[in-house]
This record gives C-alpha cells, structure tokens and sequence, in this order.
C-alpha cells in the first residue's frame, strides 16, 4: 500500500497584548494587527489575547518618583496571559518600555519592543535626523535616542514648552478629547519636521488616535510606533506558526 500522507493543523501563536495603557491606545494596536495581517477569512488571522489593565498605576509619576510602581501590576496582566495560553506579548504603550527589561526576565516568552519595531522601519527609509513625540519620561529616559543611535539615527524632541503642551495632548487624548488634542500635537510635529527632521515618530500610543485624519502632507512624514509594533507582531506570528507533516504507512 502506498504511503498515506497527512497534513497536521497548523499550530498559531497566538498574541497577548499587555494593555490598558491607556484603553483606547489598546484597541487601536488591536485594529492594526487586524489591518496588516493578510487573510482571507477569519481562520487567516491571528489569534489575541488581551488584558487590558487599566488598573496599572501611571507609568509617568512612578518615573518622576511620585506614584506606585507598575511593575506588579504588569507583572500580574503579563501572568494572565501566559496562563491564557500566549505565545508571545506586545505592551502597546511606550513608556511602559522602560520596564521592558524587568518584565522580560519574568517570562520565557519574548516580549517584542516597540523600539526595535520603529527602528527596523526607519533605517529602511532615508533620513538621519528623526523626531519624537511622546511622554517625558519617555523622552528623558532616552527610550528611543539610545537605540536609534546605535543604527546611526540622531533624535530632536520638543523644547521644554512643546514637551509640556505635548504632555497636556496626551492627557486629552485619554480623556476623549481626540479634536484638541489634535490641534496641539500637528502644531508639535511640524516644529520638529521645520526643525530639519525628516520623519516624526508618534512614540506614544496616543499620538495616533489623536492624529489619525491629519492631511496627507503631514501624515507622509510621521511614523505610526503603533503600527510599526502591530506589524512586528504579525510577523513574528506567522514566523512562529507551524505545519508538519506526517507520514503514515
């Protein structure tokens, strides 16, 4: 009898997103795996976990020395999703990167960096001199200036005052106040791109629900962090997703 050649089901990953920080930043990142993941049914896509932990204490006054930690409640949203079966884990929040190091020691799952996904976007386009919008912490903690140094990238942030009105925006934006928060971080981005930059990284998950209909001379030169992290995220599923094949007789 000839043999019988049986094609097993694939195994996905499947991906927990670490959220809450801040809800709706969470669904955008959701929105955008679902966007640049091709398929053609619902079988194609990938399948997510998430916990949206809204309950996890203000990444930017822990910093500054003047709230709770995070890092405990992180920890417990990152043992939830082990337990719920995650495969690997992506934190739509950028200041939450700088417990990046911490929170990877605690699990055997990779956590992918929204930095190196920015990064791995960057160097394929032209440009030396990158802005960025985000927290201050996120700004003063050099998050993106030291990895963005290493591929030869040089960063520009707002003065003290555009970093202020920045701040003011992303309160806003958490708030639901997306159109005034809008107004203010356009404002913010074209400084820098007239400050010589050639593209403005969104590096908090907030900038891109607050710019997300700017005119399309603006929105060629701002780089999406969100997006970028949500395109690593397919691509590191689909890469950890597997077929075998096996032989009976």
């Amino acid at each position: 009898m000839a043999p019988r050649i049986v094609l097993a089901q694939q195994e996905a990953a499947m991906l927990g997103v670490l959220g809450g920080m801040g809800p709706m930043a969470t669904v955008d990142f959701m929105a955008k795996v679902v966007r640049n993941t091709p398929a053609a049914c619902d079988q194609d896509h990938i399948p997510m976990v998430v916990c949206s932990a809204s309950n996890i204490p203000d990444r930017n006054a822990a910093l500054r020395g003047e709230g709770a930690d995070p890092l405990p409640a992180m920890r417990d949203a990152l043992r939830r999703l082990e337990a719920a079966g995650a495969t690997c884990i992506a934190i739509p929040c950028n200041t939450a990167h700088m417990w990046h190091r911490d929170l990877q020691y605690e699990t055997p799952l990779p956590i992918l960096h929204i930095v190196d996904a920015v990064t791995c976007e960057l160097i394929a386009q032209k440009g030396d001199s990158i802005g960025v919008l985000g927290t201050t912490s996120t700004i003063e903690g050099r998050l993106y200036e030291e990895r963005l140094s290493c591929k030869g990238l040089s960063c520009r942030v707002p003065d003290a005052v555009g970093q202020d009105a920045v701040m003011q925006a992303i309160r806003l934006v958490k708030a639901g106040q997306i159109a005034g928060a809008a107004d203010i971080l356009q404002v913010q981005a074209e400084a820098l791109i007239d400050a010589g930059c050639s593209q403005v990284v969104m590096a908090c998950t907030e900038i891109p629900v607050a710019l997300a209909s700017v005119e399309e001379t603006l929105r060629t030169k701002l780089v999406d962090a969100t997006e970028a992290l949500a395109r690593a995220c397919v691509r590191a599923c689909k890469a950890a997703t597997t077929s075998e094949l096996a032989f009976a007789a």
